[in-house]
């Protein structure tokens, strides 16, 4: 016989009314999560970079969401749990790669052979090794959650969690490379400075490209694109010889004719071309 008082006893239903306050409680969560991460990014970088940083979450929760429908999982707190999860490893991701972006570009505009999207770029190279690492690392748990837990051992329960977490950091990870990196490439470059910066960088590489570059110990490469042969100096010439020789075939000069019209015989092993006028002097 239960001591239990039939009083005691109630009964409670959950209906489309719960469903509901807890979707409005998920969406004011995030609502106040994505506000505070704008003053913060705001406060810490500019308003750029936080709004490059915030359409970066916004495309992780799509996608984490769209592939959670596709699955037909249920909707509980966990799950709700586990988005915020992956919107925060995503900014931390995400702010790693500003943090060297901040660094490449620092007093950029006054002078640098980068543009901004290049030097962005750099710091997206420079720490994609890590980022790699870093969220390898993270998925191993979740993967182990998710397949094994929930998949082999049969813990339903594991399942909300692990899929949002697993999703989320495989999406934030690529997010923060392919996707907040290039934005904040693209408002940059917008600014009146690096407009200006990218000008200057052009320029400086057509600059470059006209100078004239050795192509090999027998030949250069011309300003006008043509290739020039450099002659081979004599046995016995000295530097200057070979120099002088370079220059009379650069500009389509016969060997020793420059040296026959000033005056002076051509040196040893150069022989001056047919035809060339030796100067008398016995006159003055």
């Amino acid at each position: 016989k239960s001591d239990l008082n039939v009083t005691t006893v109630s009964a409670e239903t959950v209906g489309s009314s719960w469903g509901q306050q807890f979707t409005n409680k998920a969406i004011e969560s995030l609502i106040i999560f994505v506000i505070a991460i704008v003053i913060y990014l705001s406060i810490r970088y500019d308003w750029k970079m936080a709004a490059a940083a915030i359409i970066a979450l916004i495309h992780d929760l799509i996608i984490t969401v769209g592939i959670y429908a596709i699955v037909g999982f249920e909707v509980s707190p966990s799950t709700v749990i586990g988005l915020l999860t992956i919107l925060g490893y995503s900014l931390y991701d995400t702010v790693v790669v500003f943090d060297k972006v901040r660094e490449n570009t620092r007093d950029i505009a006054g002078g640098s052979r980068l543009t901004y999207t290049q030097s962005a770029n750099l710091a997206v190279n420079q720490t994609l090794v890590r980022s790699i690492n870093t969220s390898i690392i993270a998925l191993l748990p979740v993967a182990s959650l998710l397949f094994v837990g929930s998949g082999l051992l049969g813990a339903g329960s594991l399942e909300d969690l692990a899929l949002a977490l697993f999703i989320g950091l495989a999406t934030g990870t690529y997010s923060s490379i392919f996707i907040a990196t290039p934005l904040l490439g693209v408002f940059k470059e917008r600014e009146p400075q690096y407009q200006a910066l990218a000008r200057r960088v052009a320029a400086r590489q057509n600059a470059a490209a006209r100078t004239p570059v050795a192509v090999g110990a027998t030949g250069t490469a011309g300003t006008d694109g043509r290739s020039v042969r450099l002659a081979k100096p004599a046995a016995g010439a000295s530097a200057a010889d070979a120099t002088g020789a370079i220059d009379d075939e650069a500009a389509g000069v016969e060997p020793g004719a420059a040296d026959a019209s000033a005056g002076t015989p051509a040196p040893a092993g150069r022989a001056p071309s047919p035809g060339t006028r030796r100067p008398n002097t016995a006159q003055r």
